[in-house]
């Protein structure tokens, strides 16, 4: 009997679904959520990279800087940039400011002071020592880098450069020459 109230009760939601669904498709009983990035340690994308390979974009930022949270609240939230994002990479924040250690390729990436802060060493890496924030940094399959991009972006300007880092475009054309190709 339980089963049969059970099974009566789920009918009827998902028939009420169905009937708002059908009678105004635009407010949708089945609501989904939209997509965000789905952030990742440095340690937690390598892992990932060995079993299913896949670009990676690192995120350098650090926890006193305005635009890297202006990024955060408006850029990184759009739905459009999660779904790019997320298909092509696996996000990674980096805090060019932290402590911890990181091992990587069998060396060990340590936080240097210097003055009254510092840098950690995979940040100064992979940023080639230019240390403006927020910068961001495509790395292939093989963490070999494609670009470094710094500054802050709006969804417009983020999302031609996860395209053309993410779809390969990297190979056959510049940045520049792949956004004035977009434009026409």
């Amino acid at each position: 009997m339980k089963k049969v109230l059970l099974g009566s009760l789920l009918l009827l939601i998902l028939a009420g679904g169905l009937y708002s669904f059908v009678m105004n498709p635009s407010v949708s009983a089945f609501k989904t959520e939209p997509a965000t990035i789905k952030w990742m340690t440095w340690q937690q994308a390598i892992a990932l990279q060995k079993k299913a390979p896949k670009k990676i974009y690192v995120d350098c930022y650090t926890d006193w800087c305005g635009w890297c949270k202006r990024m955060d609240a408006g850029t990184f939230t759009d739905p459009k940039v999660a779904e790019v994002m997320n298909k092509h990479f696996y996000a990674v924040k980096f805090n060019a400011e932290q402590k911890e250690d990181v091992v990587f390729n069998g060396h060990t990436f340590k936080y240097i002071v210097s003055g009254n802060s510092g840098v950690h060493e995979l940040a100064y890496a992979l940023l080639d020592g230019k240390l403006g924030y927020p910068s961001f940094v495509f790395l292939d399959e093989k963490q070999a880098r494609i670009a470094v991009s710094p500054g802050y972006k709006t969804p417009e300007q983020l999302i031609p450069e996860l395209k053309w880092a993410g779809e390969g475009h990297f190979s056959k054309l510049s940045l520049d020459d792949y956004v004035k190709a977009q434009k026409k």
